[in-house]
Order: structure tokens, then C-alpha cells, then sequence
């Protein structure tokens, strides 16, 4: 289970809001004035991220949470996510090359790029429809696990 600590900020039937902040050790090790990463987290800044989560222990708003998503569920559509598109983009493109071969177009690459702009389509539109799905398994919903030991902290931020 991946774990991380975040701030409800909104509560909704079964539902949370909660807020995390990025958090990395960059910037914290001896060499952050060589360090490329450091550097990103300097002009990127540390954001935020708001996530709607399970709420099984009635966690209530202001209260620091620990939240977790199981790691099978993480890598199985970080997988789907970044595979699919590309397994398309190429399996088009493969299939827009042969058939513009078979019909002995001078040029074949328009063709290619073509279907494989198609196939790319085909998959960002695969994965919208996979995503809705996917949204209401609870297998891969993240959930409040527990509260900390922290006290409230009121909610308001910049």
C-alpha cells in the first residue's frame, strides 16, 4: 500500500476531498546546487494536489489524514495509461504502411502518419472510456486509511 498524508478539506456522503502537498527530499542533500532535479523543484514550486478519496472512518473536515492506494492498482493503469496509446499509435501506423503499400502509393509516409495519428485517437478515446469505468471500482480508489495523531489545523489556504 502506497501511503500518504493529506488535509481533508471537504467531506461528501462516502466521499473526502483531501488535499496532499508534493513532498521530495530535494533541495535537503549536500549537493542540491549541482542537483538538475533541485533545481525543477525550485522553478516548479511544491504543489498541491486535491483528490476525492473513500472515507470509511467518517474523517471530518480540517483533520490530517494518512491516505493509501494499493500498489497493484498504481501500476496496472500507470501501465494501461502510457502502453495502450502507444501499442496503437505503432499497431496503426504498421497497418497504414502496409495498406498504402498494397496500393502502390508512391509516398507511404502521409499514410502512416495518418493512421498512426489515428491509432493514437483510437487509444485517448480507449482510455477516456476506461478511466469512467475504472472510477467506480473501488480497487482503485484511494481511501483514508486513518487519521494521525496530528491536531486540526483550520481550513484556509493561500
Amino acid at each position: 500500500m502506497i501511503e500518504e498524508t493529506a488535509l481533508v478539506t471537504a467531506t461528501n456522503g462516502e466521499f473526502a476531498t483531501v488535499e496532499t502537498q508534493r513532498s521530495t527530499t530535494c533541495g535537503e542533500c549536500s549537493s542540491k546546487s549541482a542537483c538538475g532535479t533541485s533545481a525543477l523543484v525550485k522553478v516548479m514550486g511544491r504543489r498541491r494536489t486535491v483528490i476525492r478519496v473513500l472515507n470509511p472512518i467518517d474523517a471530518k473536515l480540517g483533520e490530517r489524514v494518512v491516505v493509501g492506494l494499493e500498489e497493484t492498482a498504481l501500476t496496472k493503469t500507470s501501465f494501461v495509461f502510457y502502453i495502450m496509446p502507444l501499442l496503437l499509435l505503432l499497431l496503426f501506423s504498421v497497418a497504414g504502411e502496409r495498406f498504402a503499400v498494397a496500393l502502390n502509393f508512391n509516398s507511404t509516409e502521409p499514410v502512416t502518419i495518418l493512421c498512426g495519428l489515428l491509432g493514437l485517437s483510437a487509444g485517448l478515446i480507449w482510455l477516456k472510456f476506461y478511466a469512467t469505468r475504472i472510477s467506480r471500482d473501488k480497487r482503485y480508489q484511494a481511501v483514508i486509511l486513518r487519521c494521525t495523531d496530528e491536531l486540526k489545523i483550520s481550513v484556509g489556504f493561500s
